[in-house]
């Protein structure tokens, strides 16, 4: 029997019956405060706003849990309820005490788009009185007024159990009220392992609190796990020479290949190589510089091909196993139609110029910002499904991924809108949010419905960095929404060590990327270790692949393409890499390397350990100690491990929670599955 849900969302309120109400005037000494004995609070997972969906994937382990708690020292007992929105029925499940009052409960969600849960707390008096009769009982106290109290519960709540416990809930209650039989005999009936369970799985049905309902959001596994691959169509001729490249993309064992802006480019304002204000003829211009005579979001430059072009390349990945990302740029050339169409929907200066983007000093005289707020609102509602109609024309093209351009220079009502429309047509759209920008706009992003999120990775580079980082991502309040896909570089981006980094540098943070989050990626070129910035003070790389065509020799020997292939191998042979809440950092011995574990569950149940060790310092070596919490990771100090290593095919002997680590600059890191010895043949 279900408990009515009274609370308004995201409330945490007590069901208080009506003879108990208190005096809404306060007359007659009445208080006006809610009979609320259980309280519920620090509900997981939730977001900031409490309104807007958390996100879990189907097929993966979700952990609801809260802190459920009351006055004195009754017991008390919770349970979630989850069902998918719109639908009646809800699922029950128990909630597990973690102690401290701490309760949780694991569910696997099934299919995908919104849902909802709320959580039930409830004094439980069946383990109250059982607590209160043993305790008598084993100080040898008179238990005859408890027996009494346990028959009584019993009999008020029979009508709530099954008809099978029912008859033996009779049975108890006679031998509870029994005083020809042993006072100890009859408190052992009392104790029935199947009917206490039962009991105590009955919400109160007059005062069980409840909090929720608590939006959910459940993705397609794609929008939490994958590996990403960027390429520029046009340095390879096009998309018919871009798709010759997907097999070597898909050899690489990557998930997905993203492709910047498709569209045709302006010639307005145009940039040459460098990013200079004037292009010489055949200079191809940057991607994100989109429309012109050609057309705007919803072509393709003639320079790339045709829309059979496109859609052979669509199928050629398929084949691979590969899925395709599209850029959703919304921005425009000086040339794109709906300058001329639209000149409502951009900015105009005092002079009556169109105003161009500019992160001063930075200036982008190729690029007009689209203006998502325009005066008049009518204009603003032709904008916005204007961009909706953009995003639909790609997904019935086959597109079903979007990385999104720098999502935080437009409002979020647009996209707490767009993302809407999207979510209610094509549940499965997949959303990557490109902002480098500060942590409450990247969160709010995320909260808001973008399906995973760009990160800081890129620039923590330290042992200290990374720890903090990782600890954040996993562990932190925005954990519940805010899903990482890590790169080491961008066409935008070579940071940190990267820059005239030596080859191991480069697996050094591959490795990082692949194994600290569910989802990463690489900007193509990385496995050739290009390392030459723009300049001391640029983070961006010396000829560019933004304004210029890049040709790149795949052979070089120099390549750690094997590498990148290994890490996506050992990624999907292990379900462990997948999951992000149970990275678990362990203690080294000085700041060189940094260790941590991840564990899943394979598909015949068994635990999966997988255990990295990686340097972190740029000359690529490093050496210390390990310190494992086996507790943590469910082994014990004097069983003796079997350690493979994933990358070299080395395997160690491993006892105890201390091992010694060497690493250098042909072996910068260890991934290792991580095996009792007893459970290997």
């Amino acid at each position: 029997m279900g408990v009515k849900v009274t609370a308004p969302r995201a409330a945490t309120v007590g069901r208080v019956p009506p003879k108990e109400r208190p005096d809404k005037t306060g007359k007659g000494g009445k208080m006006n405060t809610p009979l609320v004995r259980v309280v519920i609070d620090d509900v997981r997972p939730r977001t900031p706003d409490r309104v807007s969906a958390a996100k879990a994937t189907v097929g993966q382990r979700l952990d609801l849990s809260a802190n459920v708690f009351a006055d004195g020292h009754d017991v008390v007992a919770a349970r979630a309820r989850w069902r998918p929105c719109g639908k009646k029925k809800w699922t029950d499940a128990p909630m597990t005490s973690l102690g401290n009052d701490r309760f949780v409960v694991a569910l696997v969600p099934g299919e995908l788009g919104a849902h909802e849960y709320v959580i039930d707390g409830w004094v439980d008096a069946h383990a109250t009185w059982r607590h209160r009769v043993r305790a008598k009982a084993a100080a040898g106290q008179d238990i005859e007024q408890e027996l009494e109290e346990g028959a009584r519960l019993m009999e008020a709540e029979c009508d709530r159990l099954p008809e099978e416990l029912s008859s033996r809930v009779a049975r108890i209650v006679g031998m509870l009220r029994d005083e020809t039989l042993d006072p100890g005999d009859r408190a052992d009936a009392g104790l029935d392992p199947e009917v206490s369970a039962a009991l105590s799985q009955l919400p109160d049905r007059e005062r069980t609190t409840t909090s929720g309902p608590w939006a959910i959001w459940v993705d397609r596994p794609r929008a939490a796990v994958g590996a990403w691959y960027e390429l520029f169509p046009r340095s390879y001729g096009g998309l018919k020479g871009a798709a010759c490249q997907l097999p070597y993309v898909a050899g690489l064992g990557f998930d997905v290949v993203y492709l910047p802006p498709i569209h045709p480019i302006g010639t307005t304002a145009r940039k040459g190589p460098g990013n200079t204000l004037a292009a010489s003829p055949g200079d191809v211009g940057s991607p994100w510089a989109i429309g012109s005579a050609d057309g705007g979001h919803d072509a393709i430059d003639p320079a790339l091909g045709t829309f059979a072009d496109f859609e052979a390349f669509l199928a050629e990945a398929g084949r691979l196993g590969l899925e395709v990302a599209l850029d959703f740029a919304l921005q425009c050339s000086p040339d794109h139609p709906w300058v001329r169409e639209h000149p409502e929907w951009f900015s105009h200066r005092p002079d009556g110029s169109i105003r161009f983007a500019e992160n001063p000093p930075k200036q982008y005289q190729d690029i007009y910002p689209i203006n998502f707020l325009p005066p008049d609102d009518a204009d603003r509602v032709k904008l916005w499904r204007a961009c909706l109609e953009v995003l639909e024309f790609w997904i019935a093209k086959g597109v079903r991924i979007f990385r999104v351009d720098n999502p935080h220079t437009k409002p979020f009502a647009f996209w707490s809108w767009l993302i809407a429309k999207v979510r209610a047509r094509h549940p499965d759209v997949v959303l990557l949010s490109e902002a480098f920008t500060r942590p409450a706009v990247m969160h709010r992003l995320a909260e808001i419905g973008f399906s995973q999120s760009y990160t800081y990775f890129t620039w923590r580079t330290s042992k200290d960095e990374i720890v903090a980082y990782g600890e954040e991502l996993a562990h932190g309040p925005a954990s519940d929404f805010f899903r990482p896909n890590l790169w080491p570089n961008t066409p935008d981006i070579l940071a940190g060590p990267l820059r005239r980094g030596q080859p191991w540098v480069f697996v050094q943070r591959a490795v990082l990327a692949a194994t600290l989050g569910p989802s990463w990626g690489v900007y193509s070129g990385y496995e050739l270790i290009e390392n030459q910035p723009a300049s001391e003070d640029n983070e961006e790389y010396a000829e560019s692949e933004k304004y210029e065509l890049k040709h790149r020799d795949f052979d070089d020997p120099r390549s750690i393409a094997p590498v990148l292939a290994q890490l996506n191998g050992i990624r999907r042979r292990h379900p462990a890499l997948a999951e992000l809440r149970t990275l678990r950092f362990h203690p080294t011995t000085g700041d060189a390397f940094v260790a941590y574990s991840k564990q899943g569950v394979t598909a015949g149940g068994d635990v999966d350990t997988v255990l990295v060790i990686v340097g972190v310092d740029p000359s690529g070596f490093a050496e210390g100690l390990v310190h494992l919490d086996l507790g943590a990771l469910g082994l014990h100090w004097d069983e003796p491990l079997h350690a493979y290593d994933e990358l070299s095919g080395d395997v160690f002997h491993w006892q105890g929670a201390d091992a010694y680590v060497r690493l250098e600059t042909w072996r910068p890191a260890h991934v290792i599955h991580l095996r009792r010895a007893a459970d290997v043949a």
